[in-house]
């Protein structure tokens, strides 16, 4: 194996290329899949699976993994040691490479069996088991009503974040929001006769809705897979496939009018998906092809020096509170009024005019001195609001500057995958990727129906784009973050080059 250095674009040659076409007619599919759901965690609203998709050309099959689960690793009950262990046991008992696996997690926040691994082992020998003859086919279709991005960037240029953990700056400081992508890739695989056996969907946004019962649930994926799988036909699985979806929320994320509710949003994308898949013509001719390579991305340096920076905007802000006589019992009803009725904000008209003719102006000179007070009241709840924002970032900053430094390497190793399945083009990354990365990869590689998904095969946490990664507004995605800015040209470059390749 041959490690390029840092200075060399620090790509690792592609390990291993397992790559044989197969002869028209002689591949061979099969499904599996085990309910992973923890009943003893949350009330169960909908099951969270395991599935599996074993594909094979009679050289060595590939097998494609989707998990109802946070993260692979890290994050939830999927231990760091599921993806070696699974790995083994699959080369062990079905003599399959851990190479041609490829492991995807919707990234819902559902919770999971702790026994994750022996269910998905049991997912793959049923799908490896239940192999027959099948066509396929690939396309696309479009929903864009179930998600937008949850970065703004504001009026003095920086960019902040969607989060239900903090409030999002003024509507008055924002200009503009990022892109979504609204593409859905399909592919769908029948078996000879015409009969449905596997949907494949990639679509990008967090599956972090929820349910109006705060039940156990697979989000909106859940609910879509059941459309598509309740459409198809018995014995049909759908496989939903998590792209770029870490900066793209839920339309309406932050909507504290109605509950939270991912089925409305599942049945849309479901059946946008169904439609595509209706449309697909398959074929018994296609051919398989998978990449492997291992990618060393810089780690990140300047926790500290972003660290010091949040430190003295925290003191900046601490420094501009002002004292107020009111507290906010006071200074709801008030804010009210002074809205309500600008001129007469503290009694009718009136009493401002009889006032006025008798000489007094107690109730003007009351309004003055309220205004100034609701004015540096508003100002202190900006001042909280971006306080708390700083807060929850500076966090993500000192924990990964905690990692960063227990770990002792520079470098960072990533497992990233080249698939084509027919035409079907699937590039993956263990990392958050955020949306504008899938798309520079998609415009770069110029192929129809190519598709970028992170969550796979690991898990580094947030992966933004350099301008994100080198923000000073400070966001999510920039902060909860291991890799170096440099990181994206990087991935793009080994991307651009697998899409080539298959």
């Amino acid at each position: 194996m041959k490690r390029w250095s840092i200075a060399g674009l620090a790509l690792l040659a592609v390990v291993c290329v397992l790559a044989v076409p197969c002869q028209a007619g002689s591949l061979k599919a099969g499904v599996g899949r085990a309910e992973i759901t923890d009943p003893e965690a949350l009330p169960t609203n909908d099951p969270l699976y395991v599935k599996a998709l074993v594909i094979d050309d009679g050289t060595l099959p590939v097998v494609l993994i989707t998990l109802d689960a946070v993260a692979i690793g890290e994050l939830g009950r999927v231990p760091s040691t599921y993806l070696s262990a699974l790995g083994e046991q699959i080369e062990r008992e079905l003599k399959i490479p851990p190479a041609r696996l490829v492991v995807n997690a919707s990234h819902c926040h559902g919770v999971i069996r702790n026994d994750v691994l022996e269910l998905t082992v049991q997912a793959v020998k049923q799908a490896y088991n239940a192999r027959v003859p099948v066509k396929l086919g690939s396309g696309t279709a479009l929903e864009q009503r179930i998600s937008e991005n949850r970065r703004v960037r504001l009026t003095n240029g920086d960019q902040a974040d969607m989060r239900r953990a903090y409030a999002l700056p003024a509507d008055s400081e924002v200009v503009s929001v990022g892109p979504i992508d609204p593409e859905i890739g399909l592919l769908r695989i029948d078996r000879l006769t015409g009969q449905p056996l596997a949907a494949v969907y990639q679509f990008a946004c967090h599956p972090i809705e929820g349910v109006p019962t705060g039940g156990n649930t697979a989000d909106y994926p859940g609910f879509a897979s059941r459309v598509i799988e309740e459409n198809l036909g018995e014995g049909v699985i759908a496989f939903f496939l998590q792209g770029c979806g870490g900066d793209i929320n839920p339309a309406r994320y932050k909507d504290a009018t109605h509950p939270r509710d991912a089925e409305p949003l599942g049945n849309l994308l479901g059946l946008a998906a169904l439609r595509g898949l209706r449309a697909i013509e398959t074929d018994a001719g296609a051919s398989l092809n998978l990449i492997s390579a291992t990618l060393s991305l810089p780690r990140a340096v300047d926790y500290e020096r972003r660290i010091i920076a949040i430190e003295a905007e925290q003191k900046r802000l601490m420094r501009e509170l002002r004292p107020t006589n009111i507290n906010f019992k006071a200074f709801l009803p008030l804010l009210i009024q002074h809205r309500l009725s600008p001129e007469y904000p503290g009694a009718e008209s009136q009493r401002y005019l009889h006032e006025k003719q008798s000489g007094f102006e107690g109730l003007a000179k009351l309004d003055t001195a309220n205004r100034a007070e609701l004015e540096a009241y508003l100002s202190n709840i900006r001042a909280m609001e971006q306080l708390t924002r700083l807060q929850a970032n500076y966090d993500l900053l000192k924990m990964h500057q905690a990692q960063t430094l227990a770990a002792g390497s520079k470098l960072l190793d990533v497992s990233v995958t080249g698939l084509r399945i027919g035409d079907f083009l699937l590039v993956t990354f263990p990392g958050e990727l955020t949306v504008e990365v899938g798309l520079k990869i998609k415009k770069l590689a110029n192929r129809p129906k190519t598709y970028v998904s992170g969550y796979t095969n690991g898990y580094i946490y947030y992966t933004p784009t350099q301008s994100q990664r080198t923000n000073t507004g400070y966001a999510q995605e920039d902060c909860d973050s291991l890799i170096a800015p440099e990181w994206e040209s990087l991935f793009i470059e080994q991307a651009v080059q697998m899409i080539g390749r298959l």
